[in-house]
């Protein structure tokens, strides 16, 4: 009778051993700040609906972030079935799209966040992955300096005459959700005391100048809005533009009459936040994330009541915003690529994204959505207004070398700014490296 049972017992545990293992959905996110908190809120009630079957509850998988992307690459080429859907963001979707399959987000994706933004998750005409946070540009500046100005005669006139002699333009000082480019540039120097040495502040501006890919992103928002663009339908390189030179000559003249600071060849994300918060800068374009701390009177006491917010100026092709996303696709090589459609297209609905966005996320939504969290998070008002209105994806900057394509511009404009090479040397060389890295 022992034996007999003990057979039985390991006749149980072997048939057990022979079952499939309980399929999951494996999903690899990006690990630290607003994005991993506000998806493991989204996994959290996901996991928790009446309709999500055993088999399709997701699991979270974090890589580092330092060399997150070539880790991702690699894995996803060589094949890996460790996770079911992955990050992907705009600019590297072109990068990882051999290894990861469309996906179909339902009907109503384009009413909860807008073919602007859905198409900074496309690639060849195709989806790729579900929006789940945006970035894109805000145009920062100090309204009671604006105020002031607007309020003196004397400092008006003082304005007229910096426009004229720096900008050889006829010029007013205007609301700032007003300005065209050279309005911001006139702006600028008048707050500037290289120039205007009554100007209550330092410096008219904080410019992005480091040799470094995002600071292109910032940048390239004002040649775009002169028609500017990475290449022409035909997929010709177009980058030696009147558009791109009006924006490269417009950096440096700023630059050279010390509207911005001298050390600003070495200015990123952290900087900037830090020259504008110091009180010493009268504007300053710079990325959607610093509103929370620039806004805030404990991060940013000394300006956080007077800052104001609009987007960026206006050229003669109108307003350009650039825009990229986080999201999440599907691996090719996934286990359970079923369960993660899934799970993509519930994060694709307006509950879920409204979810994300009450814990902490970034997404861009269309007007009738974001106002049902417009008192929670007013910063996402603005997110989704700039983003369906203005916002861009350069012709070429989904591919899989768009990342390439910024560090090329990095360098070459940089060497402009800094005046090692000169505009057409800058313009041949950025053109001549495009060339290569879009060439299909």
């Amino acid at each position: 009778m022992k034996r007999t049972k003990i057979t039985l017992a390991l006749a149980a545990l072997l048939a057990s051993a022979a079952l499939p293992a309980q399929a999951k959905v494996t999903v690899l996110g990006w690990p630290g700040g607003s994005e991993e908190t506000a998806l493991r809120a989204a996994v959290e009630a996901y996991n928790k609906a009446p309709d999500t079957s055993e088999n399709d509850k997701v699991e979270l998988l974090f890589f580092n972030r330092e060399g997150f992307y070539d880790k991702l690459q690699a894995d996803m080429a060589a094949g890996s079935d460790a996770f079911d859907a992955n990050l992907v963001a705009t600019y590297s979707i072109g990068r990882y799209a051999p290894y990861m399959e469309p996906v179909d987000l339902g009907p109503d994706a384009a009413k909860v966040f807008g073919d602007t933004v859905l198409k900074t998750m496309q690639f060849d005409g195709k989806q790729y992955g579900v929006p789940t946070d945006l970035s894109l540009h805000f145009m920062y500046y100090r309204k009671d300096l604006i105020d002031a100005l607007m309020r003196d005669d004397e400092a008006k006139a003082k304005y007229k005459e910096i426009a004229k002699a720096e900008l050889g333009k006829d010029l007013e000082p205007k609301d700032p959700d007003s300005w065209t480019w050279d309005d911001w540039a006139a702006t600028t120097l008048y707050f500037s005391k290289g120039v205007n040495r009554s100007s209550p502040v330092r410096y008219g501006t904080v410019l992005q100048m480091k040799n470094l890919l995002f600071n292109m992103m910032v940048f390239q928002s004002l040649p775009r809005s002169y028609g500017g663009d990475w290449t022409d339908a035909s997929g010709a390189v177009t980058v030696d533009s009147p558009a791109y030179r009006t924006g490269l000559e417009l950096y440096k003249k700023l630059y050279d009459a010390g509207a911005s600071p001298r050390d600003s060849l070495s200015y990123e994300y952290a900087e900037t936040n830090a020259a504008f918060a110091s009180g010493q800068a009268a504007t300053a374009l710079q990325w959607n994330a610093a509103a929370a701390d620039l806004t805030s009177a404990e991060k940013s006491p000394t300006v956080a009541d007077v800052t104001g917010i609009v987007a960026p100026p206006a050229g003669p092709n109108g307003r350009a915003d650039h825009i990229h996303g986080l999201g999440l696709g599907i691996n090719k090589n996934g286990k359970n690529k079923e369960g993660a459609a899934k799970f993509l297209r519930w994060l694709a609905t307006e509950d879920a994204a409204l979810l994300y966005a009450r814990n902490g996320g970034s997404p861009a939504l269309t007007p009738e959505v974001v106002a049902k969290v417009a008192k929670e998070r007013p910063d996402l008002v603005k997110l989704g207004e700039f983003a369906g209105k203005y916002g861009y994806v350069m012709t070429g900057a989904t591919s899989a070398n768009a990342l390439s394509v910024y560090e090329l511009q990095a360098k070459e404009f940089t060497g402009y700014w800094s005046g090692q090479q000169d505009l057409d040397t800058a313009l041949s060389k950025t053109k001549s490296g495009m060339q290569d890295l879009l060439k299909k």
